[in-house]
């Protein structure tokens, strides 16, 4: 099973785009984030004839998350409870027996910005929301754009950025309440001391120069973990394809092996 996240930036501007790398990688389920459309006008024909069901959670103009999957699902939580008001930021289905948890995380905007203050409760409250409404026990995957730099391995900037947006302690520690429960970072699980990124802003050459972040995580359950065989950027769709600008993000994108326990003999 090929499990990915990917914030797409956009969906109308990126549909023939995220088409391409869904006919060259053939995930089976994903998180998109970033939809900035509203469900009624999301290009459900065309995943469809690529073979994808799709649940969206989106809103006019900004934010808005969805969940692909080629495998029958159904929602279970749509929008973050008691957050409604920032936004569409969360997304879950019920695919099999995994859980599948699609978030876009509150970027904070700046240290002294009224969202930074937002964006600490948020995530305070997704946390909340995990461990009451899910079990660490089961086959559970938490992905998406978090907007936090878990350490300096996954900045360009190092220690030089530290205590900035994204790198300061106050993130820092929310992100860890999530490996605390007991979800792991599966990308760096598989990949200890890689100094590799999944966003990079487009002003200054920043993909080329490698100045980018490492802010979008799937997260999974210490039964997924046991599964994995592989998680990687994807850099190769953080560029241009046949004339088609690509997302400031690059997908990440994880293999399963069968789960054994549900093979027949």
């Amino acid at each position: 099973m090929r499990i990915a996240t990917w914030n797409i930036n956009g969906i109308r501007a990126r549909l023939d785009f995220i088409l391409h790398w869904l006919r060259t990688r053939s995930p089976d389920i994903i998180g998109l984030q970033e939809l900035k459309t509203p469900d009624e006008y999301f290009p459900h024909a065309e995943f469809a004839a690529e073979g994808y069901t799709v649940f969206t959670h989106g809103q006019k103009s900004w934010n808005g998350v969805a969940i692909l999957t080629r495998k029958e699902g159904k929602i279970s939580q749509k929008g973050l409870p008691g957050q409604e008001d920032f936004g569409a930021r969360l997304l879950t289905a019920e695919i099999g027996d995994l859980s599948f948890t699609t978030v876009y995380c509150p970027n904070g905007k700046n240290l002294d910005h009224e969202d930074f203050q937002r964006k600490l409760v948020w995530l305070d409250e997704l946390h909340a929301h995990m461990t009451t409404s899910h079990s660490i026990e089961n086959n559970t995957v938490l992905c998406g754009d978090f907007n936090i730099v878990p350490a300096p391995i996954d900045s360009w900037g190092k220690e030089k950025f530290e205590g900035s947006l994204f790198h300061t302690q106050k993130e820092r520690q929310r992100f860890q309440h999530f490996l605390d429960w007991g979800l792991l970072d599966l990308y760096r699980e598989q990949n200890p001391e890689a100094e590799e990124f999944s966003w990079w802003d487009y002003r200054g050459g920043a993909f080329h120069k490698k100045q980018g972040l490492r802010i979008d995580f799937i997260l999974g359950s210490p039964k997924i973990a046991e599964r994995v065989t592989s998680v990687g950027i994807d850099r190769d769709y953080r560029k241009k394809k046949e004339g088609h600008t690509a997302s400031d993000h690059a997908p990440v994108i994880m293999d399963l092996k069968c789960d054994e326990s549900k093979t027949t003999r």
